[in-house]
């Protein structure tokens, strides 16, 4: 998805720009002129709740433009995330909304609640549309029928959202995909500079209260992993599916426990290596099962952050790797003393934007019946 890019309209509503690839880099000149005016890396991180990451702060995106193309820039009227400038194509209504902007954004003050002061400096602010509730809709006609339209969502908050809504007691959602996200909603602390340092964010809940996250690049790191463990033992993509648990492999493994893999596309602290070991492996499914072990190391890492101090019993898995076997019961084995979950509903983020312009009440049932929930069982 690309909630973390902007729409950039003219005074006639005409897209100016293409959208930009958030995973593309950004001019190192425009990066040091940024904190050279506005303020350190860390202090801008820690501020708005977002690790630095060039174009996913989509703000840069903004500042980018102004700097690097001046003339495109004069003509901006708006500037709309994704989701809103989605909203905007049925109402022709130009807003901005709480989750949206405070998505890893660096427009977002959050212990100021309003946006930074970088954002009034550079006069940015008088881009973005006014800000609405997320639960605000627009009443409209299309092919003849009358249909509710929201103003959009950010995609993470969306998918939290059915959890919020159904369950009291405090819990983390451990969303899992190209990206693994440990998400928070009940630990409103600032962020510290180790928070930043240890790739912790906020989100941002449709009441505009804070959620703490941690994230790492698991997915996209474990698809390019994968495709080497193919081509190096001579299978073809998708064997990795069919591979299962085996526990007395896993036990083996951990009594030499090590570092075999260098990983690419992931910025979290750990042991660096030249390169990739897979002789020390006789099978796939035995370097599979490293593999697999090495990225759980992380995400221990990276739940323990967002749990922090807040009061978690409850460990909710959705997302891309609850299919995968070894995963799930390395998070059994590891979160034991937890009551760990597995859900499934691949349209979970859907029906998160549906139920906040929805006058609909769930109760704790909710889940049960609509995301396969499964207790997942300790291993040892």
């Amino acid at each position: 998805t690309y909630g973390a890019s902007f729409v950039h309209l003219d005074q006639k509503g005409n897209v100016l720009t293409p959208l930009y690839n958030y995973t593309k880099p950004m001019d190192q000149d425009i990066l040091d002129l940024f904190y050279e005016k506005h303020g350190s890396k860390l202090k801008i991180a820690r501020e708005t709740a977002s690790p630095q990451t060039g174009m996913l702060n989509s703000g840069l995106q903004l500042f980018w433009l102004k700097y690097k193309h001046p003339e495109v820039f004069k003509k901006i009227r708006y500037s709309l995330h994704l989701p809103q400038y989605l909203s905007y194509l049925f109402t022709g209504i130009c807003v901005s909304e709480f989750t949206s902007i405070g998505c890893h954004t660096n427009l977002w003050d959050y212990d100021k609640a309003d946006y930074h002061d970088w954002v009034y400096e550079e006069e940015i602010d008088a881009l973005l549309g006014p800000i609405v509730p997320t639960s605000a809709s627009i009443n409209t006609s299309y092919r003849n029928k009358k249909i509710k339209i929201g103003v959009g969502i950010h995609d993470s908050s969306s998918a939290l959202l059915p959890y919020i809504l159904s369950k009291k007691e405090p819990f983390l959602l451990l969303s899992t995909g190209t990206w693994s996200i440990s998400l928070n909603p009940f630990n409103d602390e600032s962020l510290t500079d180790e928070d930043i340092e240890n790739n912790c964010l906020n989100y941002m809940r449709i009441d505009g209260k804070r959620v703490k996250a941690s994230r790492f690049f698991m997915g996209n790191e474990y698809k390019i992993q994968v495709e080497k463990l193919c081509a190096y033992y001579g299978k073809e993509y998708g064997f990795h599916r069919e591979v299962q648990f085996d526990q007395d492999l896993y036990l083996r493994l951990m009594k030499n426990k090590n570092i075999y893999f260098r990983f690419e596309g992931i910025i979290l602290k750990r042991k660096m290596i030249t390169a990739t070991d897979l002789n020390s492996f006789a099978t796939f499914e035995e370097a599979y099962h490293q593999l697999m072990i090495e990225l759980m190391d992380l995400q221990i890492h990276t739940i323990t952050n967002a749990i922090g101090n807040s009061e978690i019993k409850n460990i909710y898995i959705d997302g891309g790797f609850t299919d995968n076997d070894v995963f799930m019961k390395l998070m059994s084995h590891h979160f034991q003393h937890y009551n760990v979950m597995s859900t499934h509903s691949p349209l979970g983020s859907a029906l998160g934007a549906s139920m906040v312009i929805s006058n609909k009440k769930i109760d704790e049932t909710f889940l049960q019946q609509h995301y396969q929930m499964k207790v997942l069982q300790p291993l040892i």
